[in-house]
């Protein structure tokens, strides 16, 4: 079995990151994100009000979210990042996560969480869902901003781009 090209180890972006520990080719599929498979209202009433929880949390599509806290894998700890150099791409329903670019060892693997914003998000949500990635264009917050004209679309629920996402991540993606 071949080793993994990767760490979790302490990360200044947020708690635990995942870090390259040998270089990564751009489009290299590195791990995939799994953990107990429920519904989305299942994942609704068991997180209801944690943040950090919800992170945790990957639309695969709008009737299943994998619970990564419930069974998960390393993937689980792969930090939000406004310029990410990973995305997760869903394969028949399988959310892996794969390189965008080639990756240096000791670089942390990230990817845009992509969660969804409500119209009502207040300063309070700004705050639980701010950002740390540090990067240059930076947007500082996991949510993603969008356009005048759907802002009324949003749906309230946070969830990852790619779940059928990644592009749409995490409830956490």
């Amino acid at each position: 079995m071949r080793k993994r090209p990767f760490q979790v180890r302490s990360s200044t972006i947020q708690g635990r990151g995942v870090f390259a520990t040998e270089p990564i080719r751009k489009g290299t599929r590195l791990i995939e994100y799994v953990g107990e498979r429920i519904s989305a209202e299942e994942a609704d009433q068991r997180y209801e009000d944690d943040v950090h929880s919800a992170v945790l949390l990957f639309l695969v599509d709008k009737n299943v979210v994998i619970d990564a806290a419930v069974g998960g894998n390393d993937a689980r700890f792969i930090n939000h990042s406004c310029e990410p150099n990973c995305e997760p791409v869903n394969e028949f329903g399988r959310i892996y996560i794969e390189a965008l670019r080639s990756i240096s060892p000791g670089e942390e693997l990230t990817y845009d969480y992509s969660l969804t914003r409500d119209e009502q998000d207040d300063e309070q949500t700004e705050t639980d869902y701010a950002c740390h990635c540090g990067a240059r264009t930076c947007r500082g917050t996991m949510l993603e901003v969008l356009p005048k004209h759907r802002k009324g679309a949003a749906k309230k629920r946070r969830a990852n781009r790619s779940r059928s996402k990644k592009p749409n991540s995490r409830l956490k993606s």
